[in-house]
């Protein structure tokens, strides 16, 4: 009986580890249904890696997170059990994802360069475009609540950025993401329109100036570059096909 209740404690333990492994596997294989295992795996561990960048992040900063969390075709997401404590707390944490995103799709392109291989080229521009896409300026994409350090109404950019890559990009995946996000998009579109009060009171938006400039500077430079590495690694890909 006592070994059977430690053998409990013990899988208590690794729940974490199971749920993460486990909807990992459900999104690799869903992948793989599609694209292939090869590439299946590589795209699975770039989501993977930017979702470590928020739980790494979230835990410096003292929170309480849970491990991440696949869903095939929608991505993967880190349940915060504490609410940041201040808007600059949120964009540190909403920051790492793409930051470290963008780091392993740079390991994937340089890889990518040494092996001669087309398949770790095409992992490296959907790592670069896939960290670009959740950098769209409104909440809840990782942009939106970068930027929301400065000001909610910047979110009114990210409306016309959603409609242009719909148009430019009709994608069944990226379709299906917009549906599942419709009510938390129109609920951010009202805060930026004054039409609804923001989630949080007026001192969690209290951040010195010097931090949202720092913020501000951080967000573009990741932005350009990424806008720059997906237009150059896609035309690598086009001259490899040509």
């Amino acid at each position: 009986m006592i070994k059977a209740f430690l053998l409990l404690l013990k899988f208590a333990k690794l729940g974490p580890v199971l749920k993460t492994g486990g909807t990992m596997l459900i999104s690799l294989g869903a992948y793989a249904f599609i694209f292939g295992w090869r590439y299946a795996l590589g795209f699975v561990l770039l989501i993977f890696a930017h979702e470590m960048g928020h739980f790494v992040a979230a835990r410096r900063q003292g929170l309480d997170v849970g491990a991440p969390t696949f869903i095939p075709f929608v991505g993967a997401w880190i349940e915060l059990k504490e609410k940041p404590m201040s808007a600059l707390q949120e964009a540190h944490i909403a920051f790492a994802g793409p930051f470290v995103g963008t780091l392993a799709a740079v390991l994937v392109l340089w890889v990518a360069g040494e092996q001669d291989s087309k398949l770790l080229l095409a992992l490296a521009y959907s790592g670069f475009f896939l960290n670009l896409f959740n950098l769209i300026p409104i909440a809840p994409f990782d942009g939106g609540r970068i930027v929301g350090l400065l000001s909610p109404k910047i979110w009114l950019l990210g409306v016309p950025l959603l409609l242009g890559i719909f148009i430019w990009n009709h994608n069944p995946m990226f379709l299906l993401v917009l549906v599942l996000l419709v009510p938390s998009l129109w609920h951010s579109i009202k805060i930026a329109l004054g039409k609804a009060p923001p989630d949080n009171d007026a001192r969690y938006y209290d951040v010195p100036s010097q931090d949202r400039i720092r913020y501000g500077i951080y967000y573009l430079l990741l932005v350009s570059f990424l806008a720059i590495m997906s237009v150059q690694v896609h035309e690598q890909l086009q001259g490899t096909l040509g």
